[in-house]
């Protein structure tokens, strides 16, 4: 498996463009995939430069309705006339945040998209084949991320409420006997989503990757502290080989949990994985 980050905040050199969000290309023996588009077409710009024909892409995963994960997926659809879109339920609802508790801001995907044929709506878990797997309808209410109290969505009656992300989905790939989870932001708990995931699959995660949306954490807090080390502490006990984090985590967040795990690495425009 061969995993290429094509979009991130920070990046391995001048030579990629950087924004918040995130966008990977992931390569095995019977697909081309790509989880997540970032926020615009800077992932494209990058592909071309990394040598990946995103043309070849067949499989394309959408892990949450927020823009800088899926922003880019009007100009994808734009280039890539055959990859169907496999997308939780509910992410093309409206999705908001507020800012210091007066500010909002849509941060949703353009419902205009709809009018594609190509997307798949998974609701629970959906297996695509052998090889991947789709998971969503987390319950779990483990170490959920304090920055979920600022994100909204709009309900079917019109109103403001706080987003529940049934709309978030993470990816399952099993190669080698081994099982690669990749989740976007982990709204729903990183923990939560990793023991879902071990309950499905009956086994370890061999690798994570994905964001732990920890940015809005002021580490210097006793509470905050409190809630990376049992985070750390859990992570440490998954018997998972290797973690790949990312933007939404925060570099304050990562630089505490590093100094604790190990096995933890992050994410940069540029970065391949192989696994």
């Amino acid at each position: 498996m061969r995993i290429t980050t094509l979009l991130e905040n920070r990046s391995i050199s001048k030579e990629y463009k950087c924004k918040h969000g995130l966008s990977l290309h992931i390569e095995i023996p019977n697909h081309k995939i790509l989880f997540d588009t970032g926020a615009d077409e800077s992932f494209i710009q990058n592909a071309e430069k990394l040598g990946i024909k995103l043309e070849d892409v067949d499989i394309v995963i959408i892990s949450h309705g927020h823009s800088d994960h899926g922003g880019g997926l009007e100009a994808f659809l734009n280039l890539n006339k055959k990859a169907k879109i496999y997308i939780g339920k509910g992410a093309f609802n409206k999705h908001i945040i507020k800012l210091l508790g007066l500010f909002k801001y849509n941060i949703g995907l353009k419902k205009s998209l709809l009018n594609s044929d190509r997307f798949i709506f998974v609701d629970k878990v959906q297996k695509i084949d052998d090889e991947l797997m789709l998971i969503g309808d987390i319950q779990g209410e483990k170490l959920v991320p304090q920055g979920n109290d600022m994100l909204l969505k709009v309900n079917q009656a019109g109103a403001l409420e706080k987003d529940d992300f049934n709309h978030e989905i993470s990816l399952v790939i099993s190669e080698n006997n081994h099982s690669i989870l990749f989740c976007g932001c982990a709204h729903k708990g990183i923990v939560n989503i990793i023991e879902k995931t071990k309950e499905i699959i009956d086994k370890d995660v061999y690798t994570v990757i994905g964001g732990f949306h920890l940015m809005d954490l002021k580490i210097k807090s006793p509470t905050s502290q409190e809630f990376l080390n049992q985070l750390a502490n859990i992570l440490a006990q998954n018997n998972t080989y290797k973690y790949y984090t990312c933007h939404c985590t925060g570099e304050p967040a990562y630089n505490y949990l590093r100094q604790k795990m190990m096995n933890l690495d992050e994410l940069k425009t540029g970065k391949i994985i192989e696994i």
